[in-house]
């Protein structure tokens, strides 16, 4: 028998197959992969949320509240970094400015998704009286997870690949396209034949693995150094572009470029790097612990008519108390 040529042994070895379609039809209806991860991804978060700000002391249903708030804000941003840093998509030579507005298609920037986000969570926060870093450090591993899941959505829309590699865990591309055409259609088409065009690095792996890495090393290290203040979410963001700075590099996606041939989503992980690690190193509170309105002692003969015990003086309503008096001490360590 003939030696096997390192052709064929790299095809057989490139053993990850991509999904021959991210879209499906109920009818009329198309069921998008993308789209269910980044729900699936929401729906995770807004749980392990809400386990973590009880578990701080927080009040119930808090982190569902704010989250009505905060997952639109993030979605509006994540697209408007995407489109605002890939405009030439759009609104360059042969581009469709209508496109912009089509989500449902992928594209969704993290940066402009925490940052316009942040601005929901702010007034969800204010409208519960909750301190916007306490809410954060409780979210940021469901958040980071949440990611993980979205990472997903581009594996099935078969995009945000490395480049070529011989290594067995390479991934298939294959092509896909109209099945009532025979047209090219990346994101909606279906692969009529599993021969894969390419083999190429699933970035998109290496980062869903690396995200829940550091949902991981947050969740431990939010428990056994206490950490609050915003501190647990800055070492999420801090986590997260270490990895995106490196993975970054290996992408082959089209992306704009900026200092010559340098990926803008390169340069913007390494200078937010910079300010979590800061924030990180150089707030130094203790834990705080929101404070629970305390319960009310049930009435008995010996108290007045308006409900005080005589002889005893009137207590200062819960409502009065301030924001910034209802966080104090350090927490228990119940964080999940």
């Amino acid at each position: 028998m003939g030696a096997v040529s390192p052709a064929v042994t790299t095809a057989l070895l490139a053993y990850i197959p991509s999904p021959d379609r991210g879209v499906w039809h109920i009818g009329p209806i198309p069921i998008r992969a993308y789209a269910l991860c980044i729900i699936a991804g929401i729906v995770v978060a807004v749980i392990w949320g809400e386990k973590r700000f009880t578990a701080r002391g927080g009040e119930p249903g808090t982190v569902t509240d704010v989250a009505v708030f905060a997952v639109p804000f993030g979605l509006v941003g994540g697209r408007l970094y995407h489109v605002a840093t890939d405009w030439k998509t759009y609104f360059g030579p042969g581009g469709v400015p209508l496109d912009a507005l089509k989500i449902w298609q992928g594209g969704l920037g993290i940066w402009g998704a925490v940052a316009l986000g942040a601005v929901g969570a702010w007034i969800g926060c204010r409208r519960r009286g909750v301190p916007l870093p306490f809410f954060a450090d409780a979210v940021a591993p469901g958040i980071v997870v949440a990611q993980a899941i979205g990472r997903l959505g581009n594996y099935f829309n078969q995009e945000l690949f490395g480049g070529p590699t011989t290594l067995p865990w390479g991934l298939e591309i294959y092509n896909r396209v109209d099945p009532s055409t025979g047209l090219p259609d990346p994101l909606g088409g279906v692969a009529m034949d599993s021969t894969p065009i390419a083999i190429v690095h699933p970035t998109f792996l290496y980062e869903l693995i690396w995200n829940l890495l550091v949902a991981a090393f947050i969740v431990w290290a939010d428990r056994r150094l206490r950490l609050g203040h915003g501190r647990v979410f800055a070492l999420y963001v801090a986590g997260y572009t270490l990895g995106r700075f490196f993975i970054e590099l290996m992408r082959s996606d089209p992306a704009t470029r900026v200092f010559g041939d340098i990926r803008i989503n390169v340069v913007v992980s390494a200078v937010v790097f910079v300010g979590a690690v800061a924030y990180v190193a150089f707030v130094r509170k203790p834990r705080e612990e929101i404070a629970r309105p305390a319960e009310q002692p049930s009435e008995t003969p010996s108290q007045t008519a308006s409900g005080t015990p005589s002889g005893a003086a009137e207590e200062p309503a819960a409502a009065d108390v301030g924001e910034d008096e209802a966080v104090s001490g350090a927490a228990p360590d119940r964080t999940s």
